[in-house]
């Protein structure tokens, strides 16, 4: 185990080159002790060939655990189990959570609703955070930032949108260092990110 722990969330759009930035530091920490939390489920032949090209470019070593939902439950259970935890991806988990059970996208489903249940998804997030906050292992969270687009012209691409921004919120509090990726190159950002906050007084808004 290395002397300070890593907990790391990396951002980015897609084909950012983010996922394969997570598995260079996840593979500098744990070489072959690393455990991949794969959040996508195969749901049409696209996403299934999308799967099995992500595990093909991962080590051999690797385990891979897949979790579609009670993803803080799986954190705990293998914090003492692997040297590094590579949860890919927390915008898939925020997908999975907010569609259970329900039909958001009915055209009479009222406002109100599809905000309860985009609080009842960030209060699973808010698990999520604290068992990456407390597990004593080094984790690597992936996810997607898609808020810089359009206003979704959708009501449930909305809820989506304004989740998944909220959703990395809660991560980059737990976590102790953020970067985003641009054309395959990473930036760290928390740290800048703070001090600037701190020149302005600390004002926050999680618009």
């Amino acid at each position: 185990m290395v002397d300070e722990l890593k907990k790391v969330l990396i951002l980015g759009g897609a084909r950012s080159g983010k996922s394969s930035f997570a598995e260079d530091i996840a593979y500098t920490l744990g070489k072959k002790d690393v455990t991949y939390i794969a959040t996508a489920e195969p749901y049409d032949e696209e996403m299934a060939k999308r799967i099995k090209h992500h595990r093909q470019q991962r080590p051999d070593s690797w385990a891979t655990v897949e979790e579609s939902k009670d993803v803080a439950e799986k954190i705990i259970e293998l914090a003492d189990e692997t040297e590094v935890i590579l949860l890919d991806c927390l915008t898939v988990l925020v997908s999975n959570l907010l569609l259970q059970g329900e039909e958001l996208d009915r055209e009479d489903y009222h406002f109100s609703e599809r905000e309860r249940k985009s609080q009842e998804t960030l209060a699973e997030l808010e698990e999520l955070a604290t068992a990456i906050e407390e597990a004593g292992t080094n984790i690597i969270v992936v996810s997607n930032e898609i808020g810089q687009g359009l206003v979704p012209p959708y009501p449930l691409s909305r809820v989506y949108r304004d989740t998944v921004g909220r959703a990395n919120q809660l991560l980059a509090k737990a976590v102790k260092k953020v970067y985003i990726t641009y054309a395959g190159l990473p930036v760290e950002i928390k740290e800048l990110g703070e001090r600037t906050k701190m020149k302005f007084g600390g004002y926050s808004n999680d618009g």
